[in-house]
């Protein structure tokens, strides 16, 4: 038995090695690593002559069911003349009929297992501990995400704990390849992380790329899906990392060869590799008809160039080339303008950060004050500074429109944000000539992306006729489900092992 003191003043030394057969040592190096913390639960009591106790952390486990389910087997069975290894096995082995039950032989073992809501049973003269799994911690009841609602979908959402996720995918793909890998990241939250992927679809290359990028993630804590983002994906102005709190989409993306991760206690779900036109994808576009789903695609793609390039446009036609707009539009934009002391690139400047501060006020704000502050931006402050000449009316229904263009399409809402400030600056002061070198130069930066060593841009760049039929349209599910390609058959791949075409 030895304890490994970490670094830092007054932090508790960690055991480590085996177990004493003397049951009071290893209570003592337990007590000794909880530094009598409260919700140290530790229930002692006597097998004849052999002192044994129970550990747990209380409000990790379910009370009755350690009642019921170890103790009251335990004290109601015939007390044999054993010694402790022999006594325990018995009690493992006669006694006890609980499912989820494992031997344990060292103090790191047992600590994971009492933080996973196991209970550990121990006893004077044995070595070796067990633990049962007796996890009754409340979580949030399953229902629909808010962010991906779906009109013709499943009401189900991911939840917190890591085991309830794992079983919702596992009840919608019934397949024994599909396979769950579990990591333990951050070195002070121990985290349990969950890969899964679909043995036989997936390439290795990409779940061994992906295991090794998140071992190398030295995090003191991972609290959020999104701490692991940054060691997933090379960093370009669009991620490619994909998130979700739908099985049936996390289903669908692993049954085309990707790999889902799961973070314990976070409800959103990561999968990678993650190419750009799925951002355009929802999970309605698959359930609803074709030619429905090929119209809303649409609708996607025109609110994405909007919501980007609409106030920059603006701006710099209003300030560089007014002879481009029709002279009945041009002279209403100049009487509505002519009063106002700011030049447009400010005032489209002023009004992004204004939005952009509503906005993140109605997100903190307590849910029945969300109503409050819309009307307050809307009327109060839009329309007053209207009527007070400090900002004109075309300026305002342009932002307004951009604003309300970027949420048909919440999966690239923090690029959009970003990029749209970067085209009103450019576009005043460059103008539109500066607007298409800017953009040429996101498109370089798209082009240059790869989500591990698939093109990030495919299949439209390299460009794959087959597999555009689920781009710019969706395609019947009498053509889609032909022959199915695994995302690493994608053209430009540099995955090992792909299927050549």
């Amino acid at each position: 038995m030895q304890e490994k003191k970490e670094q830092g003043s007054g932090t508790p030394p960690v055991p480590t090695g085996g177990f004493s057969s003397s049951l009071l040592e290893n209570l003592v190096v337990f007590r000794r690593a909880f530094q009598d913390s409260i919700d140290f639960v530790q229930r002692e009591f006597s097998l004849g002559e052999t002192r044994a106790a129970i550990l747990s952390v209380e409000g990790l486990i379910d009370k009755k069911l350690i009642t019921q389910g170890i103790l009251r087997p335990i004290l109601e069975a015939p007390i044999l003349q054993l010694d402790g290894d022999a006594k325990m096995r018995y009690i493992r082995d006669q006694v006890l009929a609980m499912s989820d039950q494992m031997q344990v032989g060292t103090f790191a073992e047992a600590m994971d297992k009492l933080m996973s809501g196991f209970a550990v049973l121990a006893m004077d003269g044995c070595d070796f501990m067990i633990a049962f799994g007796v996890q009754g911690f409340s979580f949030r009841s399953i229902q629909e995400p808010s962010n991906e609602k779906a009109q013709r979908g499943s009401r189900e959402g991911f939840v917190e704990p890591l085991q309830i996720n794992i079983s919702m995918i596992r009840r919608r793909m019934k397949n024994p390849n599909l396979m769950f890998e579990r990591m333990i990241l951050g070195n002070q939250s121990q985290t349990a992380v969950a890969l899964c992927y679909l043995r036989g679809t997936v390439s290795p290359e990409i779940v061994q790329k992906i295991r090794s990028s998140l071992r190398q993630a030295q995090l003191e804590t991972v609290l959020a899906a999104g701490y692991l983002i940054p060691f997933l994906e090379q960093g370009g102005v669009f991620s490619s990392v994909g998130i979700s709190e739908r099985p049936d989409t996390v289903c669908g993306k692993v049954a085309e060869g990707r790999v889902a991760i799961l973070v314990d206690g976070v409800p959103n779900v990561l999968v990678v590799p993650h190419l750009f036109v799925e951002n355009f994808q929802s999970f309605d576009d698959y359930a609803n008809r074709p030619f429905y789903a090929a119209f809303t695609r649409w609708l996607k793609y025109l609110a994405f160039f909007i919501a980007i390039f609409l106030p920059g446009f603006f701006v710099a036609i209003g300030t560089f080339h007014p002879e481009l707009l029709p002279e009945p539009l041009l002279v209403r934009i100049a009487e509505a303008e002519a009063n106002t002391p700011f030049p447009l690139m400010a005032e489209a400047i002023v009004l992004h950060f204004m939005y952009e501060i509503m906005r993140e006020a109605g997100l903190r704000v307590p849910s029945n004050l969300t109503h409050a502050v819309s009307i307050v931006g809307a009327l109060v402050i839009g329309e007053t500074a209207v009527n007070a000449g400090l900002i004109g009316g075309p300026t305002l229904l342009i932002i307004a429109m951009t604003a309300i263009a970027g949420y048909v399409v919440p999966k690239l809402y923090e690029p959009i944000a970003i990029l749209r400030l970067v085209f009103i600056i450019v576009g005043g002061m460059l103008g539109i000539w500066g607007i298409l070198l800017c953009f040429g130069g996101v498109l370089l930066n798209i082009a240059s992306e790869s989500a591990y060593r698939i093109p990030f841009t495919a299949p439209v760049s390299p460009f794959s006729l087959r597999d555009m039929r689920d781009v710019l349209i969706r395609a019947s599910w009498k053509i889609l489900g032909k022959n199915p390609e695994p995302v690493q058959n994608m053209p430009g791949s540099n995955v090992r092992g792909r299927r050549k075409p």
